[in-house]
């Protein structure tokens, strides 16, 4: 399979495939990289699509930038990309994991995207907050108070993230969307997956002994199966109509 790494205005970046005129953005998740793309990205070249995948800030070669992992530096930088894909190809899919779903849809929701698969995704960040906030018995007042709360799982406790999420509910999302979800998903309760996949008409899968992060030689082959089989239902539909 075919890679040329690029950069976009400064983002390291790579694309997988021959060239097409259908393109596919892949988001990764906290702690991700752009490279992790490659095992869908064999997949989806071989139905047609190429594949771009970047790094977000802190992440893979962006490592040592700092305190720009947050919405008001991604959304940004995901509408820049998306200029930019929007002037090299015709038909744009999206494939977003964990938390990148969340910053695509606060970029994308009025992009016109042919479709989007979803894998492990945050849909309601204030709902996850709030769980973290629970694990780590701070209450709502104390983050007020101090802004900045480190937590013994790893995870930091922001008001200003705090308040961005509250104020930026994903409220519109009319993408075609298929979501793999797994059983033992840790982060994200099934159900407010279930409810999003009802309220937006998204096909939701659910992988047995699956967790949050997919990441078992046996897990991913779910996963790639899942993908593999999303894709050919819907060449049959374009074929259909």
């Amino acid at each position: 399979m075919k890679r040329q790494k690029i950069q976009i205005h400064g983002i390291p970046a790579i694309i997988f495939g021959d060239t097409s005129s259908k393109l596919c953005l892949y988001i990764h998740g906290q702690g991700g990289h752009k490279e992790e793309a490659e095992i869908l990205s064999n997949i989806a070249c071989q139905n047609g699509w190429q594949v771009l995948s970047i790094d977000l800030p802190e992440h893979g070669d962006r490592a040592d930038e700092r305190n720009s992992f947050n919405p008001w530096h991604v959304v940004p930088e995901l509408i820049m990309v998306m200029k930019y894909i929007k002037q090299n190809w015709k038909q744009t899919a999206l494939i977003a994991n964990s938390i990148g779903a969340w910053f695509s849809m606060l970029s994308f929701k009025d992009e016109p995207l042919k479709i989007c698969w979803f894998i492990s995704p945050v849909l309601d960040m204030t709902k996850l907050i709030s769980k973290m906030m629970s694990w780590a018995s701070v209450s709502e007042e104390q983050l007020k108070q101090k802004r900045v709360i480190s937590t013994s799982f790893g995870q930091e406790l922001s008001w200003e993230y705090w308040e961005y999420a509250l104020s930026h509910p994903i409220l519109k999302w009319n993408v075609p969307t298929k979501i793999l979800y797994g059983e033992y998903d840790n982060l994200i309760d099934r159900e407010i997956v279930e409810d999003f996949s009802q309220t937006h008409r998204c096909h939701l899968t659910i992988a047995e002994k699956g967790e949050h992060w997919f990441h078992t030689e046996q897990q991913l082959k779910i996963m790639c199966q899942w993908f593999e089989r999303e894709l050919a239902c819907k060449k049959i539909s374009e074929k259909e109509r």
